[in-house]
């Protein structure tokens, strides 16, 4: 479903990686794996078309996605470090908002919701006066009411308790059985079993490399 041929990462004239392949298969979860600063955030943004890597392709049902950005958007979920939530809403409002996005989830209890991601009894606060960590609960409450196939998702755990991550990763199951595909980044250990996860692995260049 997704592949990266040949992507080659620069940032102030430093090569983060280069020539990377890889392809993520439906009902796939991967995840991405490396030390702070080997630019696995950089690569996410590459492969959802946030940056332009200095070479390199990135294809989605064999299209480069620079190419059919509409088709690719609507079949991507993106969490990144920015939340993308709307401050000025309640928890419940901003999460009836991608309810509106997504007809198929209209019978979804969105107060189920957000007791699954530990916002009981926060349902009616303003998200500007959450904390960030609850705001990112806010955020990844957005899984259950998506369809997109393909989830990339950096640090979801962020700020989340190990009963929170439990469900987290008991939803990428069922959504990877579904013929989705996750492609994630954490620094925590997943009890996620084999069958269902595969792992790829940045590492910093021996020497620092220079364009």
């Amino acid at each position: 479903m997704l592949r990266c041929e040949k992507l080659t990462c620069v940032r102030e004239d430093r090569i983060l990686f280069q020539e990377l392949d890889f392809t993520v298969n439906s009902g796939q979860i991967v995840q991405v794996e490396g030390p702070n600063g080997v630019g696995k955030t950089s690569l996410f943004r590459l492969i959802v078309g946030l940056s332009i890597p200095y070479s390199g392709t990135v294809y989605w049902h064999d299209n480069d996605i620079n190419h059919h950005r509409e088709m690719f958007y609507k079949h991507l979920l993106y969490l990144g470090h920015k939340t993308g939530i709307k401050p000025e809403l309640t928890a419940l409002e901003n999460l009836q908002f991608f309810q509106t996005l997504q007809p198929s989830h209209s019978n979804v209890d969105l107060w189920q919701v957000l007791a699954k991601v530990g916002l009981a009894g926060y349902e009616d606060i303003v998200t500007a006066q959450l904390s960030a960590g609850q705001q990112r609960r806010v955020a990844l409450a957005r899984l259950w009411l998506n369809d997109c196939p393909l989830w990339v998702l950096d640090e979801p755990f962020t700020a989340i308790d190990k009963s929170g991550v439990q469900v987290l990763e008991n939803l990428f199951i069922q959504h990877a059985k579904k013929g989705g595909t996750v492609l994630l980044t954490t620094h925590q250990d997943l009890s996620i079993d084999k069958l269902h996860l595969s792992k790829i692995i940045l590492k910093k260049p021996m020497d620092d490399l220079y364009v």
